[in-house]
């Protein structure tokens, strides 16, 4: 299995957060969605991420691996909560009366929902973690 350095698995990290931001505000702000609780939980975990491992690089500090994996963890939990509530049409007291965490706004495939792309991204930037070289 191939290794990355960890200059590998920043860029990678960084890429895939910024791409998911980008996403979350094209979403909200051009296409008018209004994002829900648990939408707005998962970015609370993944919009610190760029800046976390700007520092990181700046500073060569590897310590942010351990960062990294907790915050990608514990998006990884709520996406997964939030697509499976989704995907059964269960409601959550994280949501709210003005948004509804259970609507499918956007979904290509027949399965592809904003909480999906929200797993592939911590899911990638949580397993990728575990490739860097020692």
């Amino acid at each position: 299995m191939k290794r990355l350095s960890l200059t590998q698995f920043l860029n990678i990290s960084f890429l895939i957060s910024i791409i998911a931001i980008l996403g979350s505000l094209y979403f909200s702000e051009i296409v008018k969605l209004t994002p829900c609780s648990l939408c707005w939980y998962q970015r609370i975990l993944i919009y610190p991420l760029p800046i976390m491992i700007i520092i990181a690089m700046i500073v060569n500090d590897a310590k942010i691996v351990y960062y990294l994996r907790i915050f990608s963890f514990l998006g990884i939990i709520l996406s997964t909560y939030h697509y499976l509530i989704q995907f059964f049409h269960k409601k959550s007291t994280f949501c709210n009366i003005l948004s509804d965490c259970t609507s499918i706004d956007i979904q290509y495939f027949g399965f592809i929902t904003i909480p999906f792309m929200s797993i592939l991204a911590f899911l990638t930037i949580f397993s990728s973690s575990f490739l860097i070289k020692k």
